[in-house]
């Protein structure tokens, strides 16, 4: 029971390779328990611990001290014991018995007569993956996965077996249903099983009633809708027209990634920051986050409002039809009854629209901030919600006019590239010098599939490339066969699926991820990366993860193992 290696998963983050299942869970329980400083996450995986952090320093003192740790003395108190009660009438009942040659009756009999261990999270909020005592029922995935897998459905996959929260896609075995609610933003403990919990599985037969098999019991909680305009007006901002998308942002939710929730928050912290610190705002006030302008927003009393991030025409009119107009970066006042709409973006994907005050929706899990992946938190914005804003206590003036922090850090008006600065790993050896060639030495193109989620790219060919580098429009090939075990990913990470197109992981990403992870952008180009809109060329440069200067590559530095590294 020990550490095996200690990986880099960006200048901010440690990936903890171990020897075993109970090393992962006892070493999992002792960073619950007594987090190292700056600790922001933990996440928990079949044989890793992904451990992030504030800054770089404190991951590097983390990671001398996590190599030091004897886990045979981490006390481990094996989590709760819970109780889940199914019937067993799944779609693959059949087909399992015949994979294992239990049959059906045997499958049941196998599934209740051993006790389940909640390894790790990662799929979906309240989503666990558990082990059980004897590999008896490990059976494949289906070949053709269902694009809807019913809320509450007990499944079975590889050597796991788990329940889904929530209708999703899914490539499990499904050999049962159950009642039990596995995630509810109502109880003090959302999830009702947690990583290093006890689960007993009993055969029951059918309920009285079932859960919504569409969505999940308890899942009404989980999406937040933003007041309701009423006769009886509140002052507010007022949605007149939502755009393509609008979303409450803040500075996200970090420390629930063992529970399957990302972190979420504004894709590009930088601009919400900025136009919070206009306003005299915290910087973690809930904003507006709006991709390519169109929004409208009526003023239910008087507001002062900035908008930072991608610059678009600020356009206010007032009852009476007169018309002005705004300043990026700048604190306005909007009047009762006047109308800010924001026009085409100009540059960028975002803009942040801050009220002085903040948008004072609920929290969820003490964030105001909307999750793609997840569906937690406030509701996407349309026409005729009313977002509360929240009083200002004290006095606190606001800013003066500042220059946009937005860079979209072209290296030439020629080529019109982006220059994102990474750092290799943690899976860098899945890759020989060719895929390491391909990554820095050749464009990459942003594709229209590109979201909150991440950013996904394809290689880039120009004739003057081609004519260059033999590697230009080359996919990132591996130099290994056979799948990863999920394991814990971040913001940045630059994950590596079949095709060898990399996905640039953003703010709404998966919690965990089974391709490997090439390299991950320094966390001080991200606010870049999220607004780079689609047909946009990025050029990757590998840096130093200490000085972030360019490194030369005759062979990839290693991420891993040693504490005395060229890795931070």
């Amino acid at each position: 029971m020990s550490v095996t290696g200690v990986r880099w998963a960006g200048p901010r983050a440690l990936l903890v390779e171990l020897t075993d299942l109970p090393s992962v869970l006892a070493l999992h329980h002792r960073l619950l328990t007594r987090p190292f400083p700056g600790q922001l996450d933990a996440v928990a995986a079949a044989a890793t611990v992904l451990l992030k952090f504030a800054t770089h320093p404190h991951a590097l003192a983390a990671r001398t001290a996590v190599g030091a740790l004897d886990l045979h003395v981490v006390q481990h108190n094996g989590g709760r014991e819970v109780t889940i009660e199914v019937v067993y009438d799944g779609e693959d009942l059949a087909e399992v018995g015949r994979l294992t040659g239990l049959g059906a009756d045997g499958v049941v009999a196998a599934h209740t007569g051993q006790l389940w261990t909640a390894a790790f999270g990662g799929f979906a909020p309240g989503f666990s993956y558990l082990v059980g005592e004897n590999p008896s029922l490990n059976v494949p995935r289906r070949s053709s996965p269902r694009t809807a897998v019913p809320a509450g459905s007990v499944a079975l996959g590889g050597e796991f077996s788990a329940v889904y929260p929530r209708q999703s896609p899914g490539g499990w075995q499904l050999i049962g249903h159950t009642t039990a609610v596995l995630w509810d933003l109502g109880r003090e403990s959302p999830a009702l099983i947690r990583p290093g919990d006890r689960v007993h599985y009993v055969a029951v037969r059918e309920a009285a009633t079932r859960p919504d098999r569409s969505g999940g019991s308890g899942g009404s909680a989980e999406t937040i809708a933003v007041t309701e305009g009423a006769s009886a007006e509140p002052a507010g901002l007022l949605v007149e027209a939502a755009g393509l998308q609008s979303l409450v942002q803040d500075l996200g939710r970090p420390g629930f990634g063992d529970l399957g929730v990302s972190a979420a928050g504004a894709a590009d912290q930088q601009s919400a920051r900025q136009a919070n610190r206009l306003l005299g705002n915290p910087p973690g006030d809930a904003v507006v986050e709006n991709l390519l302008g169109g929004l409208s927003v009526r003023a239910a009393g008087d507001q002062v409002l900035a908008v930072a991030g991608a610059p678009v025409p600020l356009e206010i009119r007032s009852a009476t039809g007169a018309l002005r107009h705004a300043a990026m970066c700048t604190p306005f006042a909007l009047l009762d009854g006047e109308v800010l709409t924001l026009g085409d973006t100009s540059a960028g994907l975002r803009s942040y629209v801050g009220v002085r005050g903040g948008v004072d929706v609920p929290a969820v899990l003490g964030s105001r901030s909307s999750d793609s992946m997840s569906g937690i938190g406030p509701a996407p914005l349309a026409g005729g919600m009313l977002l509360p804003v929240g009083s200002v206590p004290g006095v606190r003036p606001v800013g003066a006019p500042e220059e946009s922090t937005l860079r979209l850090g072209t290296l030439s008006s020629s080529t019109g590239e982006t220059e994102l600065r990474v750092t290799l790993g943690p899976r860098e050896d899945w890759f020989g010098p060719e895929a390491f060639r391909s990554l820095s030495g050749q464009p990459w193109l942003v594709t229209e599939q590109s979201n909150r989620i991440g950013v996904r790219l394809t290689p880039a060919v120009s004739r003057a490339e081609s004519r260059k580098d033999s590697t230009a429009g080359h996919a990132l090939e591996r130099s290994r066969a056979g799948e990863l075990d999920s394991e814990g990913a971040v913001a940045g990470a630059l994950q590596v699926p079949p095709s060898g197109h990399p996905v640039l992981f953003l703010a709404d990403h998966p919690v965990t991820g089974g391709y490997p992870v090439i390299a991950v952008v320094v966390p001080v180009d991200l606010p870049t990366a999220a607004q780079l809109p689609p047909g946009h060329l990025i050029r990757f440069t590998v840096v130093d993860p200490v000085t972030l200067q360019p490194l030369e590559l005759t062979e990839p530095a290693a991420s891993g193992t040693d504490s005395e590294g060229t890795q931070p």
